[in-house]
């Protein structure tokens, strides 16, 4: 076979996409909360930079995995980052108007579109370390790694899309989103201090995607009470 790659080979580039999708839930929620800012002819062409962006740095960190330890110090800015876009949205107080994400705005000297494309890879970076380290444990076979991280990539941009559209219909669930998003913050914070020995406990996976899915489900229960958007019902 090519790359010398075996049929156990395919099977495994089938479970790093499943691993992808599950390490990769709060990142999904998270790129479509960070577009929403944006108009909405701008939404997808965002996350399709976002992809496009995040297949370049998938390619490089898997060559340079071995050094990834060295720059656990991403976890802690992108937890920080991830703290203060919470706080920001509940500072908002009550109403409709926290349900409604502030316009996006200019910044690093870039326009509104391009710094919330930026904003999406960098928080991008945070989330794929963990993401990468588990493939490059799972197989030491390049193409393996590339193509099951590849993979997951592209379904994680469609959860992304379906993720983008129930907000919209659904603006109540914003606020679940954000509930989502602090949590996530707490858990890179976290993982940045088990990783420097800070502290001796590291929170399992499946506790810490069970969490998430507990904080969506009851947000969705809770927004699907409130009337949709005007517009959105039929849709």
């Amino acid at each position: 076979m090519p790359f010398g790659l075996q049929p156990a080979d395919f099977v495994t580039v089938g479970l790093l996409v499943v691993l992808e999708g599950l390490l990769s839930a709060d990142n999904a929620l998270v790129m479509a909360v960070m577009v929403l800012g944006l108009p909405r002819a701008d939404h997808q062409k965002a996350l399709r930079y976002g992809l496009i962006g995040g297949f370049a740095f998938r390619i490089l960190a898997t060559l340079l995995a071995a050094y990834l330890i060295s720059v656990a110090w991403v976890k802690l800015a992108g937890g920080l980052y991830l703290a203060y876009l919470t706080w920001r949205h509940f500072a908002q107080g009550d109403g409709d108007d926290r349900h409604t994400p502030p316009a996006a705005r200019p910044a690093f000297g870039l326009s509104a579109f391009w710094a919330t494309v930026l904003r999406v890879e960098l928080v991008n970076l945070a989330f794929s370390i963990d993401s990468i380290l588990v493939a490059v444990a799972m197989s030491r076979k390049l193409p393996v790694v590339l193509a099951g991280g590849i993979l997951g990539i592209i379904a994680m941009r469609l959860v992304v899309g379906q993720l983008l559209a129930l907000i919209k219909r659904y603006p109540a669930l914003v606020d679940g989103a954000f509930v989502i998003i602090g949590w996530v913050s707490i858990k890179l914070v976290w993982e940045y201090a088990f990783d420097l020995e800070w502290v001796s406990w590291q929170m399992p996976k499946p506790i810490s995607i069970g969490i998430i899915v507990i904080i969506f489900v009851v947000s969705y229960l809770y927004a699907r009470k409130q009337a949709p958007r005007s517009g959105e019902e039929s849709s």
